[in-house]
């Protein structure tokens, strides 16, 4: 069953019962990626890390293993 048809079985079921539809599929999407982020971003303080800028960091750090080109 994909998704798409979940989702319409859920919402059948919900205005059969008279409970409010569930969201669409997808509509949520930015704000779960936005508390995850604030989430990790919370824990790295507490642990005493930067909260922010590490993995530009994390790519300086491990460029700087390679060596450079001559000439």
């Amino acid at each position: 069953m994909s998704i798409t048809q979940q989702y319409l079985l859920d919402t059948y079921r919900a205005r059969q019962l008279g409970d409010p539809a569930p969201p669409a599929p997808g509509s949520r999407d930015r704000q779960v990626v936005r508390e995850w982020r604030d989430h990790r971003r919370f824990r790295a303080v507490l642990a005493g890390r930067p909260a922010h800028g590490r993995l530009r960091r994390a790519l300086r750090r491990w460029r700087s293993l390679w060596p450079r080109p001559l000439g």
